[in-house]
């Protein structure tokens, strides 16, 4: 029997796909934009990176021929002069939206048939019943923020009004979310959780897929910092995916990072949190050593995206993805024969771009390991190939959608 591995670089777009001028995206290209900008000196931070963007073990693998086929232009840096060792290709989202559920549980065999309801950008964005529902259940004071806005920047400007009133920061996107912000200790951990429960609750008739909890702690706008305590609270998927087959038939399935908060706890033997990209990367390397033979180790790398993503922060995803590639050697070595790995991403989040929201891009599809046939694999037309492929090679019926890559 053998193992399989999904490494998600979150919001790794390798540029715009064909709708994407109906998302405002023409044009977007992540990994591109990032490596242009590193190569004209527009990314150098000092005692962060600099210079063109070094990441040679991605490339070697298929990454900027990935990028090659999802932009149509091979960027400064992601060229790579010996042979492929990867199988690699470009896959477009068949989902409408550019979420990260969405994005996910396509993935893993299951694309998602209908909208998610958003909330408009407009001041208030929630409907009046709403946030007085969330007051008098909750017993709150009122509510702030009420808006689309980053995360980072409502917290720095209304974080301080929150400690002195009580009151939670309410904020929304371009995505299908409603998110809470407040301090840890002062507004209390436990109460943010139960209030998130409550705000899931009354936007199931909206359809919103996610209320996400954003504690912080800190005492002025310039020391407010957000925690690892972060919790999703997920609309499960609407059909089984990939991780519900491995369960049913008895075999394991690891998420480390935030997967199991994307599935709903859904199609999830274990569960592994970690605080940070390379904290994640330690426990995808403990994970490898004693993940069993038929199991599915499936990693969300979400300081790409929320990090540095959405705060248009180009050196500091130039210098995550640097980090990422020369930690990428340690996880091959342990691959034992007969296994399979995958990189891929769940949307892009072009750090360029105008707004602070994800982007509608295609996502790479890298596949390597022992097994793996160096070939190239072109345009997928739906991310539900990935899951395919994973349900082949782990010997599993196959799903309901996507098409198996021949990748062996």
């Amino acid at each position: 029997m053998t193992r399989a591995f999904v490494l998600v670089l979150d919001s790794l777009g390798v540029g715009a796909t064909a709708d994407a001028a109906r998302y405002g995206d023409s044009g977007s290209d992540t990994l591109g934009h990032i490596a242009e900008a590193c190569a004209q000196g527009r990314a150098d931070k000092p005692g962060l990176r600099q210079g063109a963007l070094a990441v040679p073990h991605l490339c070697r693998l298929g990454l900027g021929r990935a990028s090659l086929g999802g932009s149509g232009r091979l960027a400064p840096g992601l060229g790579h002069d010996g042979p492929c060792a990867g199988a690699y290709g470009h896959a477009a989202e068949k989902s409408a939206g550019k979420d990260t559920p969405s994005g996910h549980w396509e993935i893993a065999g299951c694309p998602v048939p209908f909208d998610w309801g958003t909330f408009p950008d407009a001041r208030p964005a929630f409907p009046r019943s709403l946030v007085e529902a969330l007051i008098a259940n909750c017993r709150l004071p009122g509510i702030l923020g009420d808006c689309h806005a980053s995360g980072t920047e409502i917290i720095k400007e209304l974080g301080e009004e929150h400690l002195r009133t009580g009151k939670p920061i309410c904020y929304t996107s371009a995505d299908s979310v409603f998110q809470v912000a407040a301090h840890e200790t002062r507004f209390g951990l436990d109460r943010l959780y139960a209030m998130c429960a409550e705000a899931k609750r009354l936007t199931e008739p909206l359809n919103i897929a996610r209320v996400i909890a954003r504690p912080f702690l800190g005492e002025r706008a310039d020391n407010f910092v957000r925690t690892a305590n972060r919790k999703d609270i997920t609309t499960p998927p609407p059909e089984p995916t990939l991780l519900d087959k491995l369960v049913d038939a008895g075999r394991e399935v690891v998420s480390v990072g935030k997967i199991s908060d994307i599935f709903a706890g859904r199609g999830i033997a274990r569960t592994v949190k970690a605080k940070d990209n390379m904290a994640l990367f330690d426990a995808l390397i403990a994970e490898t050593a004693r993940a069993p033979d038929g199991a599915l180790v499936f990693v969300n790398f979400v300081d790409f995206d929320t990090l540095f993503g959405h705060r248009r922060d180009v050196a500091g995803y130039a210098a995550a993805l640097e980090a990422f590639d020369r930690r990428l050697p340690e996880f091959e070595a342990r691959l034992r024969p007969g296994d399979l790995a995958l990189l891929t991403a769940d949307h892009g989040c072009d750090p360029s771009w105008h707004g602070t929201d994800h982007t509608r891009e295609h996502v790479p599809m890298v596949w390597f390991g022992p097994c793996v046939k160096p070939s190239d694999l072109g345009r997928r037309e739906s991310f539900a190939d990935m899951g395919q492929t994973l349900a082949r090679h782990l010997g599993l019926a196959p799903l309901a959608h996507g098409t198996a890559c021949a990748i062996a």
